[in-house]
């Protein structure tokens, strides 16, 4: 098997510098060297790190790691874009989480990337019509990781789930490109509907820590919903709402929320 070394450039910049820092770990805890040639330095390229993450983190009496990392192998092999999003997952993190100042945190340690991206391979098997494979691996995330997200849900890229704790994201909600939600963030139902019952949330969006958005309801592009909000109509574009229920209380303060993270409410961020 080839192994990735910082003198073997592929046309990945992210792949890259992951293997570059892998050594650097490497260096200063020799401890961990099992660990990194075994999730990095042992792969050649991006993808087959993650299906090796994958099919390790998942892996259960029920199935077994192999059987795990040959459908995630499958995933990335028929659908490029998964490897795409997660590269702009994994530098959304670095971007926007201030805790973050490497890139293998994320595909090592970081339990909010590493569940979007089981939930990426589960979406794969929905829309392969393979349901009960689909089932199992959001079952086995939301034990493994305490994110549960339907996969006939629709996630875009460039999404930052930071901490992860409690994260509840249902079958029909849809969520844009570069959003980002702190924990215990809830896109639900409300009742027994059936159908197109969850939230549509746009691109740009900051969803706050405790923010609970039920019904079929459009949070608006670079909108900002302050933590611990129960949210149960739409919300405009580039608009701050907080509150039970929700009500608009200013602008968004800045052109993308969702990157800068800012919490509080204030005239400019």
């Amino acid at each position: 098997m080839v192994i990735a070394s910082e003198n073997v450039k592929s046309c990945d910049p992210v792949w890259d510098k992951l293997c570059l820092e892998a050594g650097s770990i490497i260096e200063n805890e020799p401890i961990m060297s099992g660990l990194v040639h075994s999730s990095i330095l042992h792969h050649e390229t991006f993808e087959k790190a993650l299906a090796f993450r994958f099919s390790i983190k998942l892996a259960s009496p029920e199935l077994s790691e192999q059987i795990l990392r040959e459908i995630a192998d499958d995933a990335y092999d028929d659908d490029p874009s998964i490897g795409q999003s997660a590269r702009a997952d994994l530098i959304a993190v670095f971007d926007r989480d201030p805790a973050c100042n490497s890139f293998y945190q994320p595909l090592l340690f970081f339990k909010g990337f590493q569940a979007l991206q089981s939930f990426r391979v589960a979406q794969w098997l929905w829309s392969k019509n393979r349901k009960d494979l689909a089932y199992f691996v959001q079952k086995r995330t939301s034990e493994e990781y305490g994110v549960d997200i339907h996969p006939g849900a629709f996630i875009g890229h460039g999404v930052l789930i930071d901490h992860a704790h409690s994260i509840v994201i249902g079958e029909t909600s849809t969520v844009g490109n570069d959003v980002s939600m702190l924990h215990s963030v809830t896109l639900g139902g409300t009742g027994k509907e059936v159908g197109d019952r969850h939230p549509k949330v746009a691109n740009g969006v900051l969803l706050g820590a405790g923010a609970i958005v039920l019904g079929n309801i459009k949070i608006g592009k670079c909108a900002r919903v302050a933590a611990g909000s129960v949210v149960l109509n739409d919300v405009p574009d580039c608009k701050t709402v907080a509150g039970i229920p929700a009500k608009v209380i200013g602008d968004a303060g800045c052109a993308e929320p969702s990157r800068t993270m800012v919490q509080f409410f204030h005239p400019s961020c």
